[in-house]
């Protein structure tokens, strides 16, 4: 990532240096889960959409990794292999809108929440941005060679209410306290970095 790009890494001291952490990624581009892989302080275990791997991508994302996901309903191995990351005491990263959008973290699915409430672990939110800014003229897809891309961590905080419940009321409320700490990290990291929102 440094030697193709200019990250900006902001508050990367933020995310805890032992145990289990959750780090929850906005996403509007591509480039954004391998330039949190290329710029987090730890090793990073993303769930990634099984359509992501094909030909030579699938032994490499496993060999670095990564964890297949099938999106089209409650992958339950995922899910397992997810539990085991934070069971080890590694980082998850995690898309909580669930795919590419707006990357402003406007519709969260429930996964975040599940993990968070049946873990324990901590979640730091990460603002990328400037991914989608300007495009490459000699690959479109791709923000321009030596670009700036900012990668903003946000303070971890506890998605539970410390009551430990796991019912589905008490994931809906954690889901609605992570939006709101997501949605307040991503418009302080525009701030600071000063990119538009």
């Amino acid at each position: 990532m440094y030697g193709l790009w200019k990250p900006r890494v902001l508050g990367a001291w933020r995310v805890p240096s032992a145990g289990p952490v959750i780090l929850a990624v906005n996403h509007s581009h591509a480039l954004d889960g391998p330039m949190l892989m290329g710029t987090a302080p730890r090793p990073v275990h993303f769930l990634i959409k099984k359509e992501a791997f094909v030909g030579p991508l699938d032994p490499f994302l496993l060999g670095i990794g990564q964890l297949k996901v099938d999106r089209s309903g409650t992958d339950r191995s995922a899910v397992t292999n997810a539990l085991g990351i934070l069971e080890r005491g590694d980082v998850l990263g995690i898309f909580p809108e669930g795919t590419r959008g707006e990357g402003d973290f406007a519709s969260l699915r429930a996964g975040l929440a599940y993990f968070a409430v049946r873990t324990g672990a901590p979640v730091v939110p990460v603002a990328v941005l400037g991914s989608t800014e300007r495009r490459s003229r000699l690959v479109g897809a791709v923000p321009p060679l030596r670009g700036r891309v900012d990668v903003v961590f946000g303070d971890a905080f506890d998605a539970g209410d410390g009551s430990g419940r796991r019912t589905r009321t008490a994931l809906d409320q954690a889901t609605v306290r992570i939006q709101d700490r997501l949605t307040a990290h991503l418009e302080n990291a525009r701030r600071l970095t000063g990119r538009p929102g």
